[in-house]
């Protein structure tokens, strides 16, 4: 080791360790993605392949000298920042990417820019430490059938989409949430871009090979789903489903990143003993020189960045304290034309809200015989394990027989979805969300709302509702919201009105 890089090497230790004991709720919970989500296990492989990285720069890092630098401190307040606004908002994807940015900013405050430039990449890839991917299912469920469905019609077999639901001869075929392709996906994003950068030297050429790497699994996530669809059309579903089980989960994925790899191979532009960084350049980059200026010792630096993130962990805390105060429970609002009526639906569903501190779940029915099921849900405040727009909570209830199946028409402040049972039983589910004097189905402009008045101390519970109709040969769905909502009233009042809050 270069005698330079000692201290500033155990400076930087200290910081690390410390950081990780102030956020190791976040690493934690990240660590249990990347082991127990199958989605994510591929990032068990980052960390190992971050050290690679930092150890092929080794030879280099040994010309530079590390030095503290002040301005550091701007970018770990930035990360702490990010942090926060996950944390008081219960966005974990947020509380995350503040953790990992603060180690990021660690190294930058710790050992300078120089280091930092040499260490650029490495740094950038340690972001695909953060599980992020599930938010894409619905979306990639959506490209998946799309592209299933054309294929498959022009194979040569009869069939009818429905949302995610493909209609054959063989029987009814689902694009479920496993089938995506999402898992597929984030796995050769991370590998493509690893090897874009050890293998190219060309902007253009990684560019094009980026572009690839996005391509190639979508596309062959389509085509693996048409796959076990021709196969099922002679040898039967259960046979076609046991063959896509094997085939996609020991064979498939290795083949196509195989061909990511050929593809790439013959416009690979690195050569094998090529440095990735010059150290020496670095070293005497005059633009480097002009921001020593701002240098420090290591002790004083080390100290001002551990304060501010307790600072920052101090101001979180205050602020997850701050929580609504609630009625006893959710009464029931009288609609003008429509009676309350027992819960009774032809197939049982009821949404998700596992962290709701109040729930109401009941009917109404009109004149004509049209009923209308109405969910609210209450929320003193979002935490970890109490998000009102949390993956898995709301219409469509997980790990029950309810499949989403589309999108749906919803007026404006709502957001909706057409679900299915068993292929049979159908219901639009209209979501809209309330917190202070905001109305609408964005669960991003919901974490948003969350985070603004956590950082003001300020105390507004948040209110979930949603209406859901079935669709059966006597009443039709979209046309019995619409009917409920005018009887209603003025949507805000309404929101306000429905869970008691006003």
């Amino acid at each position: 080791m270069a005698p330079g890089w000692r201290w500033p090497l155990v400076y930087l230790g200290i910081a690390c360790a410390s950081l990780l004991n102030l956020f190791g709720r976040d690493w934690t919970a990240m660590v249990d993605q990347w082991w127990n989500s199958s989605t994510y296990n591929h990032i068990l492989l980052v960390p190992g392949i971050v050290a690679w990285l930092v150890w092929q720069r080794l030879p280099e890092l040994a010309k530079l000298a590390p030095q503290a630098w002040w301005p550091g401190l701007f970018a770990m307040a930035g990360a702490l920042f990010v942090w926060v606004l996950g944390n008081i908002s219960g966005f974990n994807t947020a509380s995350q990417l503040g953790a990992v940015a603060a180690m990021q900013g660690a190294v930058l405050t710790i050992l300078g820019p120089r280091a930092g430039r040499a260490l650029l990449f490495p740094l950038c890839y340690a972001l695909f430490l953060v599980p992020v991917g599930d938010e894409l299912t619905g979306a990639m469920q959506m490209v998946t059938a799309r592209i299933v469905i054309v294929l498959t019609q022009a194979s040569g077999i009869p069939a009818h989409i429905e949302g995610v639901f493909i209609d054959t001869p063989a029987g009814l075929f689902e694009v479920a949430e496993a089938c995506s392709g999402v898992k597929f996906l984030v796995a050769m994003l991370a590998l493509g871009t690893l090897v874009a950068h050890v293998c190219f030297r060309s902007a253009w050429r990684r560019a094009a090979f980026m572009a690839l790497t996005l391509a190639l699994p979508i596309l062959a996530n389509g085509v693996r789903a048409w796959g076990t669809i021709y196969i099922a059309q002679s040898q039967g579903i259960a046979f076609a489903a046991g063959f896509d089980h094997i085939v996609y989960g020991w064979i498939f994925f290795a083949a196509v990143m195989a061909a990511l790899l050929g593809l790439g191979w013959r416009f690979f532009d690195r050569g094998v003993e090529d440095r990735f960084i010059d150290g020496q350049a670095i070293a005497v980059d005059p633009r480097f020189a002009r921001l020593d200026r701002w240098s420090g010792r290591g002790p004083p630096v080390l100290v001002a960045l551990l304060a501010l993130a307790l600072l920052f962990f101090v101001w979180a805390g205050a602020a997850r304290g701050i929580e609504a105060d609630l009625p006893a429970r959710v009464p029931a609002p009288d609609i003008p034309g429509w009676t309350r009526i027992a819960y009774a639906p032809q197939f049982p569903w009821e949404p998700r809200a596992a962290g709701a501190d109040r729930r109401l779940l009941t009917s109404y029915r009109d004149s004509d015989g049209r009923v209308v099921d109405l969910f609210v849900a209450l929320y003193a405040a979002q935490d970890e394990g109490r998000e009102a727009g949390a993956f898995g909570e709301g219409a469509l209830p997980p790990e029950t027989r309810w499949r989403w199946l589309s999108p749906a028409d919803a007026p404006a402040g709502a957001e909706g979805d057409r679900l299915q049972a068993l292929g049979r039983f159908q219901r639009v589910a209209q979501t809209s969300f309330r917190h202070g004097d905001w109305t609408g189905g964005s669960k991003a402009r919901l974490k948003l709302a969350t985070m603004r008045d956590r950082l003001m101390f300020r105390a507004r519970p948040t209110a979930v509702l949603i209406l859901s109709a079935e669709e059966t040969r006597t009443q039709e769905a979209d046309d019995t919201l619409a009917a409920f909502r005018r009887a209603a009233g003025p949507f805000d009042e309404w929101m306000d009105r429905a869970p008691g809050l006003d």
